[in-house]
């Protein structure tokens, strides 16, 4: 059994089925033109030339693939009206961001602002982006593929995960042990990595629950699907402030309030 997880391009792969593959990207990258949308997964490569993205990571060539897929939509519908501009679907299956001294010189850190850049300007010309989280979104991976959205839908499981840092760095960097950092994160939810703790921040559009997550049945595959055309027909407008709703999230819309009325 491989080491790394498959679940992202096991639903790209039904949510995309018939549909039109685009060409001309690394391996690590699964763009494909449905009737719904283009959909895009970042998914494991164990040929990858950079080692440290071979288990699904966002690095170098997968955060410039990212921003050249976003952009390729984004050219090709410039001048449909907002009503005709194509959904772009992200499938959030990532564990992090390559970590690398190539990674480092090579200007990670430009590839990730470059998808993340991309996926903001597709959302601001008018494209309704969402993001299904179906396993982990973490740290620069997620910030670069999926954060942007306008929309953001989790599947309820123990493996879909949303935090800044695996438990294991998070317990060195806070000079605790990870069962300390889970008893921890018990009573503060922007510590902890469960969904229920991530959507009570207010940044969750839906959840739901599916009967096979690492291979997702029929039955499965119509209830996102029918989510997913929700998500895009609620999209009224470009922006994020709906996440702001939350009433863990009072202090940040506070602040918001603060700055307005000051500047």
């Amino acid at each position: 059994m491989s080491g790394y997880s498959l679940r992202g391009l096991h639903w790209f792969n039904a949510l995309s089925a018939g549909a039109s593959v685009v060409e001309g990207l690394p391996p690590s990258l699964k763009v494909a033109d449905a009737e719904l949308g283009r959909f895009i997964a970042v998914v494991a490569d164990p040929d990858n030339r950079f080692p440290r993205a071979r288990n699904g990571e966002v690095g170098l060539l997968e955060g410039w693939g990212l921003a050249k897929a976003v952009d390729d939509a984004i050219s090709a519908d410039r001048d449909r009206d907002s009503a005709q501009k194509r959904p772009i679907i992200a499938i959030v299956d990532v564990p992090s961001q390559a970590y690398g001294r190539r990674e480092e010189a090579l200007g990670i850190h430009q590839a990730l602002a470059g998808a993340a850049d991309s996926y903001a300007r597709a959302r601001l010309a008018g494209h309704p982006v969402i993001a299904l989280l179906v396993g982990k979104a973490m740290s620069g991976a997620f910030l670069a593929h999926g954060y942007q959205a306008n929309r953001l839908i989790a599947l309820r499981d123990p493996g879909v995960m949303v935090h800044a840092m695996g438990k294991a760095s998070a317990a060195r960097v806070t000079l605790r042990s990870v069962e300390e950092l889970e008893a921890l994160a018990a009573s503060v939810p922007p510590m902890a990595y469960d969904i229920d703790s991530y959507a009570s921040l207010g940044l969750l559009w839906e959840t739901l629950s599916v009967q096979q997550i690492e291979q997702p049945t029929e039955e499965d595959l119509t209830r996102v699907t029918e989510c997913l055309k929700q998500a895009i027909s609620d999209v009224t407008s470009t922006d994020l402030k709906g996440r702001l709703g939350a009433s863990n999230r009072a202090a940040s819309s506070k602040v918001r309030e603060l700055l307005r009325a000051q500047w």
